[in-house]
């Protein structure tokens, strides 16, 4: 094996190519390569690993609730979910349209893991993903507005192709809040989805946000288009609990 070549490549941080040419040394196939075969061979093993790397960065950069995916979503009878507008969903189109998605439904009926699914898929298809707690991002940008800083991560979240804002309405919005929220939907409006999960009705988000004019201007951005998924039944936490004490 030619040393000086694969740390050379090490050093171009071509890791896949790497790999695979140390792979091809110490185990040369049956058959023999071209050298337009060997030169393919390469170049397809760096781009798979460019492109494995990217997305185990996306997916830790997502900072997802769960581990989730469309396999563990119930779709049982009493749930009553539309099972071709979760695929639809799945597909992510939405997000190629600037769609917006509400998930709303009572408490552990399994809005944060729908939400984290559906981002989940999105960042398989390439796309830039940030899951948030909402109360918690607000709590952060406040912080970050005392040192100037909140203009920067404004602006890292205006450029997410898919932001998740979960647990939306838990706490109602001060008047900081308010202005927070406004910037983020204002920025994103027409270029980029947003998801909200809450377990508050879209028609209470007025009484949640607060202000009647700065909510008119928010709820008018959001509702717009998009796309509402409502979860029914018993909570999912719940009925794990029960299965889990009978099996005990």
């Amino acid at each position: 094996m030619n040393n000086e070549t694969v740390k050379k490549m090490g050093d171009m941080r071509l890791y896949g190519m790497q790999t695979a040419f140390k792979a091809f040394v110490e185990q040369p196939p049956s058959v023999s390569f071209t050298n337009d075969e060997m030169a393919q061979y390469l170049v397809q093993s760096e781009w798979d690993d460019r492109k494995h790397r990217s997305l185990q960065r996306n997916i830790k950069t997502a900072k997802f609730r769960y581990v989730a995916d469309v396999n563990g979503i119930d779709f049982s009878e009493k749930r009553e979910l539309d099972k071709n507008q979760i695929d639809r969903l799945f597909t992510c189109e939405f997000i190629k349209k600037a769609q917006d998605v509400f998930i709303t439904g009572s408490t552990g009926t399994g809005k944060s893991y729908l939400a984290s699914a559906i981002g989940h898929q999105a960042c398989l298809l390439g796309f830039k993903v940030f899951y948030t707690n909402t109360a918690k991002l607000m709590s952060a940008l406040k912080m970050a507005k005392a040192d100037g800083s909140h203009l920067r991560e404004l602006n890292k979240i205006e450029k997410q192709d898919l932001l998740i804002l979960d647990d939306f309405g838990i706490q109602a919005f001060d008047a900081s809040a308010r202005a927070l929220l406004m910037d983020i939907v204002e920025d994103r409006h027409g270029k980029h989805s947003t998801i909200i999960a809450s377990q508050v009705p879209v028609r209470n988000w007025y009484d949640v946000i607060g202000e009647q004019t700065i909510a008119d201007a928010i709820l008018d951005r959001l509702v717009h288009q998009s796309v509402r998924v409502e979860l029914k039944g018993e909570s999912l936490r719940k009925n794990r609990k029960e299965q889990t004490d009978k099996t005990n």
